[in-house]
C-alpha cells in the first residue's frame, strides 16, 4: 500500500479499498512510500477478493460489464443510524453505498427480510456481511438526496 503514513511491521491495518471493501492484515514489510500488507481474512473473503481482482484483471480484455447496478462511494459522514424493526436504534458505520443500497458494519442482527430505517432512508436487508449487513433501498436514490438522508447529522 502507497500511503502518506509510516507504519511498523508487525502493525494491524483495516483498510478499506475499492471493489474489495473491508480487507484487514498485518504490516508484512516497509517499503519506499508505504508498506506491504500480509491480508488476514476468512476463506469467504479470501475467496471474494480472488473473484474481484480475477474480474478487474479480465474485465477490459473480455469486455465484461460492471457487476453492479450502480458504482459504490463512501460517503463524507460515514456514520448513521439503523432502526430495527422492533423501533431500536443502533449507531454504524457505513461500509459503503450506491444508490439502490449499502453495506453497514453493524453488531446488531437484523434478519434477512427486515425492513429497517438507515438515517432517513426505508431499506430492506438483503444479505449478511462479514462484521455486519447489505441492504437495499425502497426506491433508487440520487446521489446528492443519499449523501444527505443516509449519514447521522454531524
Amino acid at each position: 500500500m502507497i500511503t502518506p503514513v509510516e507504519g511498523r511491521v508487525g502493525e494491524r491495518v483495516i483498510a478499506y479499498l475499492d471493489h474489495l471493501s473491508r480487507v484487514e492484515g498485518r504490516i508484512a514489510r516497509v517499503i519506499d512510500g508505504g508498506f506491504a500488507v500480509e491480508l488476514r481474512n476468512t476463506a469467504r473473503k479470501r475467496d471474494k477478493i480472488a473473484n474481484v481482482l480475477t474480474w478487474l484483471a479480465n474485465r477490459d480484455e473480455l469486455n465484461l460489464p460492471e457487476d453492479r447496478r450502480h458504482d459504490r462511494f463512501v460517503p463524507k459522514n460515514p456514520m448513521t443510524k439503523m432502526i430495527l424493526p422492533d423501533g431500536s436504534e443502533h449507531v454504524c458505520r457505513i461500509i459503503d453505498v450506491s444508490l439502490s443500497g449499502a453495506a453497514i458494519a453493524t453488531d446488531s442482527n437484523p434478519e434477512m427480510g427486515d425492513p429497517v430505517t438507515l438515517g432517513k432512508m426505508q431499506a430492506r436487508v438483503i444479505r449478511n456481511i462479514e462484521g455486519g449487513v447489505a441492504v437495499e433501498f425502497a426506491a433508487v436514490q440520487s446521489r446528492e438526496l443519499l449523501e444527505h438522508h443516509i449519514s447521522a447529522p454531524d
